[in-house]
């Protein structure tokens, strides 16, 4: 990538630009809004993020020759979604804290982080049926319908410790990718695409998913909890069966095998034993096979936009760069 296009700060621009649309839409909401409401989204929506599925919307929608400012506020329906699963997540997940601060349901409850996640979906699929129409609607609800069906397959996958790669990346669509993937595709889709170029769009947000989930899965045994304002070793408490934890099971011996099996299926050694987990995924290659399937998918992810290079160049360059960014992230 060249030097001169810088993807952070590309991205805290473009981000700025997807903040005002949603500080917009908050002060339109507030007239018949009840304050609590709103307090809790500001809370909720305002806390920073990258805002990385809102500008997947904003470059599929231009790289199909389509920039109108409008599309900041289809972009802006994904983060709401997003948003919202982070609300039921961390009450799923019993999570107090999320982006260095209180979740919301610490702060305010679960009841209320319940009802506040439902608004943002039903605002979320007001604002795409609205502006991208029944084939756009179609997209964003079967996303939002596979993110569901995906938190219920990583609970049987935890539930019977499955070493399946294939149901992994079926969870890890469900939960990651077909969002992303739906937010590339709606975005071509607004912006006018044709048909091979829809398709390619989705097939890099899945891709580009995939490998976010994956290095998702590393920081929480590699990451710092400073940078990324989450605990290290949340998957293991939870017993999550994570991509680097499979690999390392399916390879290991019997006795290591055995034993970080108990440790799974122990709810106290699970949050006690993190350290022999981590030691045991690393003499296993876990971490370093993991992030060569991440590594993979970012390659097939890039492939797709080799359609666009001659057309739209400082678009294709942020994908591109996007991608790489997702391999280097550590928060």
């Amino acid at each position: 990538m060249s030097k001169s296009f810088d993807i952070v700060e590309k991205i805290k621009q473009e981000a700025g630009k997807v903040n005002r649309c949603i500080e917009m839409d908050l002060q339109l909401l507030r007239k018949s809004m009840e304050p609590l409401l709103c307090e809790i989204l500001e809370y909720g929506l305002l806390a920073g993020g990258k805002r990385v599925r809102p500008l997947l919307v904003v470059m599929a929608a231009r790289l199909c020759g389509n920039n109108s400012e409008q599309a900041y506020r289809l972009g802006m329906a994904f983060e709401y979604l997003h948003v919202a699963t982070l609300f039921h997540d961390d009450i799923i997940d019993n999570a107090d804290f999320r982006r260095g601060r209180e979740s919301v349901a610490k702060k305010y409850g679960n009841g209320i982080a319940i009802l506040a996640g439902d608004f943002l979906h039903a605002r979320s699929m007001y604002l795409v049926g609205d502006i991208a129409g029944q084939r756009g609607l179609t997209s964003f609800c079967n996303a939002t319908s596979a993110i569901v069906d995906g938190e219920f397959l990583q609970l049987k996958n935890a539930a019977e410790y499955n070493l399946s790669e294939f149901d992994y990346y079926k969870a890890v669509m469900g939960k990651t990718g077909v969002l992303i993937a739906s937010a590339c595709e709606v975005g071509a889709i607004y912006g006018g695409g044709n048909d091979k170029q829809i398709n390619g769009l989705k097939t890099y947000g899945e891709k580009l998913g995939s490998a976010f989930q994956i290095i998702d899965d590393l920081l929480d045994y590699l990451g710092d909890s400073e940078k990324t304002g989450k605990a290290v070793g949340n998957d293991l408490a939870e017993g999550k069966m994570t991509l680097p934890l499979i690999l390392s099971l399916s390879a290991a011996d019997g006795p290591d095998q055995a034993r970080v099996q108990s440790v799974i299926a122990d709810d106290l050694l699970r949050t006690s034993s993190f350290d022999e987990v981590r030691k045991f995924i690393e003499k296993y290659n876990g971490f370093v096979k993991a992030r060569n399937y991440a590594e993979q998918d970012i390659t097939e992810a890039c492939q797709q936009l080799e359609m666009f290079d001659k057309i739209m160049q400082e678009e294709t360059a942020f994908l591109g760069g996007l991608a790489q960014y997702v391999l280097a992230r550590n928060v």
